[in-house]
């Protein structure tokens, strides 16, 4: 069997394992035995459990990041790309719940070097949705109000609620992807629209 297709194995049990106990409590033996190959085999391929648990990370991140970003048609107006990638999202991570469980539920709470991997994946996330923010700042006006910080922050703002949505969609079978988009889409593009529109919130 080529190597990618065995290490593609691997990972697979390893994250099944992995979302289902947690990194700690996870065992390489299980893994070993999901994936049908010796513990000395997943060893020799993936060095450690801590090695293990970081490509996995970066497997499942990246699948995340490429799918939100290939389900945007940069073509379409600001609006219908931030709906694009809303759905790309929510479908992609209730379609894999496992890996969706190991970047949010596990690698997030089990210390470094794994909250760094969530990181890096959160901040390409964060980097697109900006770009999406500023285009459609750009549509509204020729000289947009909105600067670079607020831009960069709804765009944080709006990726945390992405995040905590997907969470709980996860645990609700009733839930599906395009009504959980559709939720947050209302929730932000209302917002988003009245400050394009000049009309800002402020404490009375």
């Amino acid at each position: 069997m080529p190597r990618e297709v065995r290490e593609r194995q691997m990972l697979d049990a390893a994250v099944a394992t992995f979302a289902r106990h947690g990194y700690r409590a996870a065992s390489m033996d299980g893994i070993a035995e999901l994936a049908g190959v010796s513990k000395p085999l997943v060893y020799l391929y993936l060095n450690s459990k801590e090695d293990l648990f970081t490509a996995c990370i970066r497997r499942e991140a990246a699948a995340l990041v490429r799918a939100v970003r290939q389900g945007v048609d940069p073509a379409t107006p600001p609006d219908r790309q931030l709906w694009e990638g809303l759905g790309a999202f929510f479908t992609h991570t209730a379609e894999h719940p496992d890996g969706w469980a190991v970047l949010h539920n596990q690698a997030r709470t089990s210390g470094e070097p794994f909250a760094r991997e969530v990181a890096t994946m959160r901040a390409d996330l964060v980097a697109f949705v900006t770009e999406l923010i500023a285009a459609a700042a750009r549509e509204a006006h020729d000289d947009p109000e909105l600067g670079d910080r607020e831009v960069a922050g709804l765009a944080h703002a709006l990726v945390g609620a992405a995040e905590s949505l997907a969470g709980w969609a996860n645990t609700d079978g009733s839930v599906t992807a395009k009504e959980a988009a559709a939720t947050l889409m209302n929730f932000a593009w209302a917002g988003l629209g009245n400050l394009m529109e000049g009309e800002r919130w402020t404490p009375r």
